[in-house]
């Protein structure tokens, strides 16, 4: 039986890569419409500049702000004991469709060059008329180990919802889908809804951000937080979601328990960093727009990319945190007794419209790379990826006039997944996977 699966798969896994490989050569055409001024949108950024000037440096430097124990505890014991993932996997009651069965103008979102070799979209209840859009992915191969928390591997994907349509109470909101990925041939999630506790944790409110990206880190996912307030990263607890008692459009505690929106699970923040320098601007500290986790560094580091807008001419900046050491601070960043968290690295890249970064430093690599996916400069059509580092910068080309424009349309961030040697990431509303030595052959 086995044998058969594994047949199964292997030819259902050649159709795709034919179906993929099908639309990418249409794409491929289709780029060599493409003007050559809209080529040059992605003109070569060259080298990252290291950044080492205490004004730079001091721009970056964080505050940890962690919830107080017994406002969890006294959520907790309201809401009853907290479930962990496997609980969540059990109940999953949606599922992802293998890119073969995709419609067209989903697949025509993927990537030109590299094809993916691993593609999929979501349940249509959560992609037609809908205002959520999904823009981050993160893996279990980001908790540590082997990749595979329990008995799952497991990816988690964040979504948005708009904060100009739909319901008012939905404005805003975040939410995570949590993707049972152990076979390949189905995929299956379920969504837990991201909250804040108020009232030292007698009740919860919605987090109202735009989650651009997010890391997993041993039992901490970080997220970004961008609408309103100071704080530039939230941290949730993948040991502490609660299960919604009530089944109403209500966030927070109701009459009969605690309802989260119609979904069945809510996590609750544990806390936050926020920006010495106060709020992110164009002139002070970074606005982060992408975040991954770098494990080949000792002790692992946060990663984390700006935002600028797509085709401008203010570059960006890339630098990293080190996570704790402490057993006692699994998932949290090194922060010293007063709280602060320095930044350990800092560059400078000319590439705008940030939203995916990637760290890595193959074995016997003479530098780190630093993997960059970009928007295109129009805000339409397809984006570009660079691998830069201290000598330079590479990215793809496709169709006849050469363009750069060869990753993903509205692209999203990025997810290294160490037991299968791939990198995740997200196309509009496709989840996708390219094998990391692929993703460098087509960068040359």
């Amino acid at each position: 039986m086995k044998q058969r699966g594994r047949h199964r798969r292997r030819r259902r896994g050649t159709a795709l890569r034919a179906v993929l490989t099908g639309t990418a050569l249409a794409l491929t055409a289709a780029a060599t419409l493409i003007s050559t001024s809209q080529a040059q949108v992605t003109e070569r950024p060259g080298a990252l500049k290291p950044l080492t000037s205490p004004a730079d440096t001091g721009r970056l430097r964080l505050r940890e702000q962690l919830v107080p124990a017994r406002t969890l505890d006294t959520l907790a014991a309201s809401m009853g004991r907290p479930v962990g993932m496997d609980t969540v996997l059990r109940g999953a009651d949606r599922t992802l469709r293998e890119g073969s069965d995709c419609d067209d103008a989903d697949r025509a979102s993927l990537p030109v060059s590299p094809s993916p070799t691993r593609a999929y979209c979501w349940d249509p209840a959560d992609t037609g008329a809908t205002d959520w859009r999904p823009a981050s992915v993160t893996t279990s191969g980001d908790a540590g180990g082997d990749g595979v928390p329990g008995a799952h591997r497991v990816l988690l994907s964040g979504w948005t919802h708009s904060t100009r349509t739909g319901p008012d109470a939905e404005r805003g909101l975040a939410r995570v889908a949590v993707v049972d990925a152990d076979d390949p041939d189905r995929l299956a999630y379920r969504w837990v809804l991201l909250v804040v506790p108020v009232d030292g944790g007698r009740d919860y409110r919605g987090l109202s951000s735009r989650v651009s990206s997010m890391v997993w880190y041993q039992d901490k996912l970080l997220v970004t937080a961008r609408r309103g307030g100071s704080a530039v990263l939230y941290v949730y607890d993948l040991d502490r979601i609660q299960r919604a008692t009530v089944d109403g459009p209500a966030i927070g505690r109701v009459r009969g328990g605690w309802s989260a929106d119609g979904y069945g699970y809510v996590m609750p923040a544990i806390g936050s960093y926020s920006y010495t320098a106060g709020r992110c601007s164009a002139t002070g500290a970074p606005c982060p727009s992408a975040l991954a986790l770098d494990s080949g560094t000792a002790p692992a580091t946060l990663v984390a990319a700006e935002w600028t807008s797509p085709g401008g001419e203010r570059p960006a900046r890339l630098w990293r945190y080190a996570f704790s050491t402490d057993p006692r601070r699994a998932g949290l960043l090194a922060a010293n007794a007063e709280g602060r968290v320095d930044a350990v690295e800092e560059y400078r890249t000319k590439v705008t419209g940030i939203r995916g970064v990637l760290s890595y430093r193959a074995a016997g690599a003479p530098r780190t790379s630093w993997y960059v996916g970009r928007l295109p400069g129009s805000q339409d059509g397809h984006g570009g990826l660079w691998r830069q580092d201290t000598r330079g910068a590479k990215t793809a080309e496709c169709g006849a006039d050469a363009t750069h424009r060869c990753w993903a349309e509205s692209a999203g961030s990025l997810s290294y997944l160490r037991g299968t040697g791939e990198v995740w990431s997200l196309s509009d509303r496709m989840l996708f996977a390219v094998p990391l030595a692929e993703l460098d052959r087509s960068l040359g």
